[in-house]
């Protein structure tokens, strides 16, 4: 299938397409090239899509389930209609090969599906009262109810569906909501608007996806109307955000250093082929993506072996080709942002093991080891096509080093050992391990989220339908 996109795209107010202006101008991200245009959101416009998010407030909250159902649903079937279309939008204005990219659109669909799933099971509880003899006769029961109008902000790194993990469980619920996807990434998103506004049992006012620059979007963190502040992104960002919203309730999922622990049981060619994935599929940027390797002794010298001979198989180029695994990071200043921090790990003592050649965007896959603890590379989140590897003799001490870090997302361990297993999820301060697998594993419907600078709640449909509702308890007197 030949798939050409548009020189120019709308934004969406209202559930309407809107064309103020033609002020954002969208690159490939391989060629450097414009790909197209489109409009961006000014703060009369934000503000005029917050009113009506709270117009429709109380009619997004009377939808009924299979109502929500149906909606969440056509969005799946046109998803599926347009998986091309999706795909190559990301190759271009993210520079996602394209086997990550029509990963990414089926993640978007099973988004949908599964919120699709949840809409109709959002269940509340009967709670006896009568725990003492002043309350015989009474009893509880409770429900949850749409919080109101949300506030989304989205990333570069996944256009589709980190905002899908937004928008599927607010229509799940019946939150009306604004978004702003990220600048550099906004099609996708706008395309799933696109699809929404086909979907005329949504009420006036029930989305508005909104290009917006930074210095315009203020509204979207601190207007008082706005119920929800749901962020994905920079750590620095996020908690400056958090800083300014107010009293609403913020849920953040920010930056990650993973790591994954290789133990001496492993299963050493399943480790391979999972870390190099993990460490380098699209070119690094994933906030779960593999960052520290912690190899035990015994294995160490061969399995680093392992890893640099595979490493420099990978296919750098043209993300439109089948053949590229690494294609160009997001922008050429963030290349060169990870590339200063790996030479600066070397000049510092650090032994590069392949990689750490840059070309404007492209960036070579990259692996280091001795690192000095205190450089860039090693403490700060790479996002980028960078794996550092260190060596351990003791389960309890690779623990230790895992937690050594100001993030805490996801963790990946390969054993066998049940009892490292459970030591591992009992200590290790990340939001989530995985086990046999990378830290980067995600499935849709799972609870996902981090703790310490790695952000505030979890994600995964029914756990963002819960942040997106309130308990609303009724008591009964029965006498």
């Amino acid at each position: 299938m030949i798939v050409k996109l548009k020189d120019v795209y709308p934004l969406y107010l209202n559930n309407k397409a809107a064309q103020p202006n033609t002020d954002l101008a969208v690159t490939d991200k391989f060629t450097g090239e414009v790909a197209f245009r489109t409009a961006l959101a000014t703060p009369d416009v934000i503000d005029e899509a917050i009113a009506g998010a709270v117009r429709a407030t109380a009619p997004m909250a009377k939808l009924a389930s299979f109502e929500k159902q149906d909606v969440l649903n056509h969005c799946v079937a046109r998803f599926r209609e347009r998986f091309d279309e999706l795909a190559y939008a990301l190759c271009v204005e993210a520079g996602k090969p394209i086997a990550d990219a029509e990963g990414e659109v089926g993640r978007l669909i099973d988004t949908f599906r599964i919120a699709a799933e949840e809409a109709v099971r959002n269940y509340g509880e009967i709670q006896p009262l009568d725990i003492s003899p002043r309350s015989k006769g009474y009893m509880g029961m409770w429900k949850r109810v749409p919080i109101g109008p949300c506030s989304f902000i989205s990333p570069f790194n996944f256009p589709l569906n980190l905002a899908a993990h937004k928008i599927a469980p607010a229509i799940a619920v019946g939150c009306p909501f604004v978004m702003k996807p990220a600048s550099m990434t906004p099609l996708g998103a706008i395309i799933i608007g696109e699809v929404l506004a086909e979907c005329d049992i949504l009420p006036e006012g029930a989305f508005s996806i909104l290009p917006a620059s930074r210095n315009g979007a203020d509204l979207f963190t601190s207007d008082d109307r706005l119920k929800l502040l749901s962020f994905t992104g920079s750590p620095g960002v996020g908690w400056d955000l958090k800083a300014k919203a107010g009293k609403k309730k913020v849920i953040l999922e920010l930056g990650g250093n993973a790591a994954v622990i290789v133990d001496k049981d492993a299963d050493l060619d399943h480790a391979l082929a999972r870390i190099i994935f993990g460490a380098f599929y699209q070119s690094g940027q994933s906030c779960i993506g593999v960052q520290r390797i912690l190899i035990h002794a015994d294995v160490y010298d061969r399995f680093r072996d392992m890893l640099v001979e595979k490493t420099k198989t990978l296919v750098s180029g043209n993300p439109k080709d089948r053949d590229t695994f690494i294609g160009p990071m997001i922008s050429e200043k963030e290349a060169a942002r990870l590339d200063g921090w790996i030479q600066d790990a070397v000049a510092g003592g650090a032994t590069l093991l392949t990689g750490g050649r840059r070309d404007g965007a492209m960036l070579e896959a990259t692996l280091l080891e001795n690192v000095d603890r205190k450089a860039d590379a090693y403490r700060e989140e790479a996002f980028g096509p960078l794996a550092i590897l260190s060596k351990f003799t003791d389960w309890d001490d690779a623990l230790a080093e895992v937690n050594d870090s100001k993030f805490g997302l996801q963790a990946g361990l390969f054993t066998r050992d049940l009892h490292k297993v459970l030591a591992a999820w009992d200590d290790l301060d990340v939001g989530g391990i995985v086990v046999n697998d990378v830290s980067s594993y995600r499935v849709d419907n799972m609870p996902y989220g981090g703790v310490k600078d790695s952000g505030l709640g979890r994600e995964g449909i029914r756990f963002a339908m819960e942040d997106m509702t309130e308990i609303r308890n009724m008591v009964i007197q029965r006498a």
